[in-house]
């Protein structure tokens, strides 16, 4: 996370919808959900939907999402977050896993949640 405190936005997309969070690095939200303060941490923390099949431990591809403005602040992914990105539909070199992209605030984010990516039925609702 950036380190002067300065908030920055996230743009959540996911077919017509956008919803922007603020994220204030120095009081923020946490879901315990991936890496600290990862894309997924901050959205389920703002009752934001993104799957995550694996708890947002790495071992699946579930939360791909593309980030369309802002990626340079996510900084590179690794080598295992690259392979589960293998296993994932659509993807291309704007691609994260939402669990291990953890924006610094350098810039404020536009990320697009793929249509493949939403769960729109889930079991007991």
């Amino acid at each position: 996370m950036n380190t002067q405190g300065t908030p920055f936005t996230i743009t959540f997309v996911s077919g017509a919808e956008k919803k922007v969070i603020t994220v204030d690095p120095l009081n923020r939200d946490s879901s315990g959900h991936g890496e600290p303060g990862s894309i997924l941490d901050l959205a389920l923390a703002h009752d934001i939907e993104i799957d995550h099949a694996c708890g947002g431990v790495c071992a699946c591809s579930t939360c791909h999402v593309v980030i369309r403005e802002g990626i340079e602040s996510c900084g590179e992914a690794s080598e295992s977050e690259e392979d589960m990105l293998d296993k994932a539909p659509g993807v291309g070199s704007r691609s994260r896993l939402a669990c291990q992209a953890c924006p610094n605030g350098s810039a404020n984010l536009v990320v697009e949640i793929p249509s493949w990516n939403r769960n729109l039925v889930r079991e007991g609702n």
